[in-house]
C-alpha cells in the first residue's frame, strides 16, 4: 500500500485508541455521579433531577467515543456461521465489500446527526424534562463520534484490501 495510506491508518488508529481509552475513563465518571447521587439521597432524603439525565448523556458518550476503538479492536458483533472456516484472503475480501456498507450507513447517520446538531444550536432545543438540558452537547458528541468510526472504518476498509492482497498494514 502506497505511503500515504499507511500514514492515514497510523493516524486513525492512533486517534481511535486515545479517544477510546478516554472514553473508557468516561464510565469511572457515569459510576462516580450515580454513587454521589445514590449517596445524597441516602443521607439526605432528596434526589437530583438531573443525575438522570446526565447519566443518559454520559452513556451515549461512553458508547459513542468507544465506536471507532471497538472497530479497530475488531471487538463488535459478527455472525461466525461460515466466517471462520474461510481463509484469510476470502474474509479480507468478503470484509472490504461489506465495509462499505457500513461506511454508507454511517455516513447517513452523520448526515442525520449534523441536521440535527445544527437545529439544535439554532433553535436552543431542550430536553422535554424538568432539568431541561441543551441537546446542542450531546448531538456534537455524537457526530464526532460518527466522523471518528467513518475514519476508522475507512482504515479498515484499507487494511482489509492489504490483507487481501497478501500484505499488512499494522
Amino acid at each position: 500500500m502506497p505511503g500515504p495510506i499507511r500514514a492515514y491508518v497510523r493516524f486513525v488508529d492512533g486517534l481511535n485508541r486515545i479517544v477510546g481509552v478516554f472514553a473508557m475513563y468516561i464510565f469511572v465518571f457515569l459510576m462516580g455521579m450515580l454513587l454521589y447521587s445514590s449517596a445524597t439521597r441516602l443521607v439526605t432524603g432528596t434526589s437530583y433531577i438531573w443525575v438522570v439525565e446526565m447519566a443518559q448523556f454520559t452513556m451515549v458518550t461512553y458508547y459513542i467515543l468507544g465506536g471507532g476503538y471497538s472497530i479497530q479492536l475488531n471487538s463488535h458483533v459478527r455472525m461466525d456461521l461460515f466466517y471462520s472456516r474461510w481463509s484469510d484472503r476470502t474474509k479480507a475480501i468478503l470484509d472490504a465489500i461489506t465495509i462499505l456498507l457500513v461506511i454508507a450507513y454511517v455516513v447517513m447517520l452523520i448526515r442525520g446527526g449534523v441536521a440535527s446538531t445544527l437545529y439544535a444550536w439554532q433553535y436552543g432545543q431542550r430536553n422535554y424534562s424538568a432539568w431541561a438540558p441543551p441537546l446542542w452537547p450531546i448531538k456534537s458528541i455524537m457526530v464526532v463520534g460518527f466522523v471518528l468510526m467513518l475514519l476508522q472504518l475507512t482504515a479498515t476498509f484499507f487494511k482489509d484490501l492489504a490483507r487481501a492482497r497478501g500484505e499488512s498494514l499494522e
